[in-house]
């Protein structure tokens, strides 16, 4: 394992997640709607397998899935998945859910996938291991330096597809910048990490398998993912692999900081996130 290069296995992993994208694709088009209720969609479950079976085959390890369970063993390295975020949404025919697929090395986040298949600019796959001098989007390398930009009229906060029904609000709360409304906490940070964005904001509990993956992308443009309390989001044991953070805030340090420092409850008490 010693002589493992991450850059060496990040084009396989796109390839994967490209093709569970073509899955989601698939099914939000079936001409009865995408199966499933709720949180739950059929598909989830099938390309979650497909997932589990081609990453153990890509690097046998450790493995964390929102649907198929936890297989841990203390091997240093750990995939963990999230077959398609934002399934509430993809449910009502909404565009935007991501395959996220992450890799932790001694629980630090060194490689994300994030591969949103249906959106308004088409298909959208931004990816980055340690060993790859820049973050890729659709196979382009993109350089972006979130470490020192501050929150600005010029700059976006994403937030949940729920923000559409309070827009007011959500306007003041991320107020220089302006709100963008959309599912998928994986793709927000995502997005951010590419540049598309300053800050990703997630007001309700999340797990590592929603997380992780957009973490590593994080880290790759100087960014960070830190919780309520402005503390780093870690993943040190199987229970906090359940629920990282009660919120979470990820992208440039400093709007991170002046973010969580807003009443977001008054949002959630609105019935909004």
């Amino acid at each position: 394992m010693s002589g493992l290069r991450l850059s060496d296995i990040l084009d396989p992993v796109i390839q994967l997640a490209c093709e569970a994208g073509r899955l989601i694709e698939s099914e939000l088009n079936r001409p009865d709607g995408p199966r499933g209720s709720g949180f739950k969609a059929d598909v989830d479950v099938e390309i979650e397998l497909l997932l589990r079976r081609r990453l153990k085959q890509i690097l046998d390890c450790d493995f964390v899935g929102e649907e198929t369970g936890c297989e841990l063993s203390a091997h240093p390295f750990c995939w963990v998945v999230d077959p398609n975020d934002g399934t509430a949404d993809f449910l009502e025919r909404r565009a935007g859910s991501a395959v996220s697929i992450g890799l932790l090395h001694n629980l630090t986040p060194v490689l994300g996938v994030v591969h949103a298949p249906v959106t308004a600019r088409g298909p959208d796959c931004i990816a980055w291991a340690e060993g790859v001098p820049e973050l890729l989007r659709n196979g382009q390398p993109v350089r972006v330096d979130l470490t020192y930009r501050q929150l600005t009229d010029a700059e976006h906060v994403m937030v949940s597809a729920a923000a559409v029904s309070k827009p007011q609000l959500n306007a003041e709360l991320c107020a220089p910048g302006r709100f963008v409304a959309m599912p998928s906490i994986a793709y927000r940070l995502a997005r951010v990490a590419a540049g598309d964005g300053l800050c990703a904001v997630s007001l309700y509990p999340v797990s590592a398998h929603d997380v992780v993956a957009g973490h590593a992308l994080l880290r790759a443009s100087g960014g960070t993912l830190v919780n309520q309390d402005g503390v780093e989001i870690t993943y040190r044991t199987v229970a906090a692999m359940s629920a990282v953070s009660e919120r979470c805030f990820g992208g440039a340090p400093q709007a991170c900081e002046t973010l969580l420092a807003r009443d977001w409850q008054r949002l959630l008490s609105n019935d909004a996130s």
